[in-house]
Formats: structure tokens, C-alpha cells, sequence
């Protein structure tokens, strides 16, 4: 199992907020930092900090209300608006909050609406059609020098790819990152190594992603955040589950247990239950989980196919 953008939502709030203004320096040249201000706008990080992945309900409520108290960032209010809609699985409203952008956006907005035309894509299921948004998302940030959304882009575009490529996509994203002087940028690493270690485990190769995740561990624990620590923690209890070093992960799950993430941490230990030969025990490890994860995964089409097995596995 794989967390993505979509299914991660309810488990951090902060790691996959990718939406920043970069302000990294490129090639030598001092870069941008944010659009124009005034009295009636909003950066783009106090956009970004007024709405959560994991409460985009609340957060779109936010976002509507800075519409009418800082007209002049409308064009970039309704693409967070929009991503917060999608996130909830109200894909014809999210698009629709992307047409009201307006003709001739800044071109920090031109990148947002395609990095969120991109997710809206993805998360209702159209993979193969956002990579072209991504795509398009990459090549406009390359152009004007903004870092931190070609991360971004190279990010989701790991994503959506598969094998070699979503390695190579992975690899692109954690280089730019590295190589930036935008501190923002370089945070990515963390969750950069996360989807590359997924890439590695998605193709079999059980030992590099176990060291992957390993690196994202230990680039997260430098951040002190709690939540992004206990991301890679899970990936790496996952990689040793796969690797059959059963008690190792069962120590790192039912340590995970104890915190709000419990959805796919109860269903990790249902899983290890099982192959440990204590199915009585599994069972209320898969209620559990099937409690906690089915509003989440049935607003996601990538994802809601799992909630009959978690069924079947509880009862």
C-alpha cells in the first residue's frame, strides 16, 4: 500500500503543501519572491498556511472568506479553493473555481492552476491526462525560475509515472531541491525520498526502498516535526513487512498505534497479525481500520476498491 497525494491527506497536514513562492536564487540570478503587494492581497504563503490537507473543509472556508477581504489575490484563492474542493472529492466545483481565474494571470498563478488541473486530474482518476498539466506545470517554473514549483511538478510527476520513470521524475525533483539556495525547496527532500523509496518498493526492489526510506527518516527527524517523522517511519515498517522481518515492523506499528494516524497504522498491524499466524487478533485490526479509512477512500476512485477486502478481513 501506498500513500499518495490523495490518500495521505488525513495524515499530515504539511508534507505534501507544496503550493510556496519560491525564492531561490538560479543560475546566479535573484529570483522573484513573491507577486506584487498591495493593501488587498495576500502572499503565497499566507494563502498556503490559511487551509490544511488534512481539514480541506474547514480550510475552503478560509480561502472563500479571504476572497472578499483581498481581492487582488483572487486569481491564486481560487486555485487553493479548488484543490481543497478536488481533495474532498467535488471535482466538477473544484473546476469550476479554476475557470474563474481570470484571462491573463500572474505567471506564478498560470503554474498553480496547471499543478492543480494536474492533482484534480489524478485524484478523480484520469492519470495519464494530468501528467500533460504537470508537464506544462514544470516547464513554465523552469522558465521563470521558481524553484520551489519545479519540485512541485517533478513531484507529482514521480507520482503518476511508473517504474524507471517515476524514478528518474524523483530523482529530478530531489536534485533541483538540493541545488536550490530556497529553503523551502530544500524541505522537500523529505517527502521527495518518501515517493522514491514507494518507486523502488513498487518495482520489487524491497532493499533500495528500505535504505530510501531510511534517508527520509533521518532527513525528517532534522525537522522535528512529529507528523513528518512518523510518514517514513510507516514506509519503512511497510519495506520490512515485505522483507518478512515481521517483529520489526509490528514493534514500529504498534508503536505508530498510539497516535491520531490510525486508519492504515490499524490496518498495517491487521496485515503483520495475519502473516504472524494471529488471525482472531487481525480481525478487530481491520474494523478498525475500515472505521477510520472509509471516508477517505470512498471519495477516491484510485482507492475505494480496498474498502471491501478491509471488510471481508474484519468480520
Amino acid at each position: 500500500m501506498e500513500w499518495n497525494d490523495a490518500s495521505v491527506q488525513w495524515f499530515d497536514e504539511s508534507i505534501l503543501r507544496t503550493e510556496r513562492f519560491a525564492t531561490a536564487i538560479h543560475g546566479g540570478e535573484a529570483l522573484v519572491t513573491s507577486m506584487p503587494q498591495d493593501p488587498n492581497s495576500l502572499t503565497g504563503e499566507e494563502i498556503d498556511a490559511l487551509w490544511s490537507i488534512r481539514d480541506p473543509v474547514n480550510g475552503e472556508i478560509k480561502l472563500k472568506k479571504a476572497l472578499t477581504e483581498y481581492p487582488a489575490s483572487a486569481d491564486e484563492l481560487h486555485t487553493q479553493i479548488a484543490r481543497s474542493q478536488g481533495l474532498q472529492g467535488r471535482f466538477h466545483e473544484a473546476w469550476e473555481e479554476i475557470a474563474k481565474v481570470s484571462t491573463t494571470p500572474h505567471e506564478v498563478v498560470q503554474i498553480r492552476v496547471q499543478l492543480e488541473s494536474g492533482r484534480l486530474k489524478n485524484t478523480s482518476g484520469d492519470t495519464k491526462e494530468s501528467q500533460a498539466h504537470f508537464l506544462k506545470a514544470f516547464a513554465l517554473a523552469k522558465q521563470g525560475h521558481f524553484d520551489f514549483y519545479a519540485v512541485d511538478a517533478a513531484h507529482m510527476l514521480g507520482i503518476v509515472s511508473e517504474g524507471q520513470e517515476s524514478i528518474q521524475w524523483n530523482e529530478k525533483a530531489l536534485k533541483l531541491a538540493a541545488n536550490s539556495k530556497n529553503e523551502r525547496a530544500r524541505k522537500w527532500r523529505g517527502s521527495l525520498l518518501n515517493n522514491l523509496g514507494w518507486s523502488y518498493f513498487n518495482m520489487g526492489d524491497f532493499n533500495t526502498a528500505l535504505v530510501t526510506f531510511e534517508s527520509a527518516l533521518e532527513f525528517q527527524q532534522t525537522t522535528g516535526n512529529p507528523v513528518r517523522i512518523r510518514i517514513p517511519r510507516w514506509a519503512v515498517a511497510r519495506c520490512l513487512r515485505a522483507l518478512k522481518r515481521y517483529d520489526e515492523a509490528f514493534a514500529i506499528q504498534n508503536d505508530l498505534i498510539q497516535y491520531p494516524e490510525q486508519g492504515y497504522v490499524s490496518e498495517e498491524l491487521g496485515e503483520l497479525l495475519l502473516v504472524m499466524g494471529r488471525p482472531d487478533e487481525a480481525k478487530p485490526r481491520f474494523r478498525r481500520a475500515y472505521e477510520l479509512l472509509s471516508p477517505s477512500l470512498s471519495s477516491d476512485p484510485n482507492e475505494r476498491t480496498r474498502l471491501a477486502p478491509l471488510k471481508e478481513l474484519s468480520q
